[in-house]
């Protein structure tokens, strides 16, 4: 594949993934409920997750990945923290 077509693909998939990501913080802010709240918090770290692969495949470095991946195992431990209060 051409670099460009690379670059505008991960550029459009950080647009839509802060677009997600802005809607989802919108869900944790006016959620009507708890549970509503916890799944739209798992929205955002996922976003988050995502928009960080997207930054380290745009940059070519491998620390984003890394960080990525800790996001990851954060946010699984949140949840089922949270999950477990609910």
């Amino acid at each position: 594949m051409s670099a460009a077509i690379i670059l505008w693909s991960v550029t459009a998939a950080q647009l839509i993934l802060a677009l997600a990501m802005a809607l989802a913080a919108f869900r944790v802010a006016y959620g009507p409920r708890a549970q509503d709240r916890v799944l739209a918090l798992d929205a955002v770290y996922m976003c988050a997750m995502l928009s960080l692969i997207c930054f380290g495949i745009r940059t070519g470095t491998d620390i984003y990945f890394e960080a990525a991946l800790i996001i990851a195992v954060l946010g699984f431990v949140s949840t089922v923290a949270l999950a477990k209060f609910l």
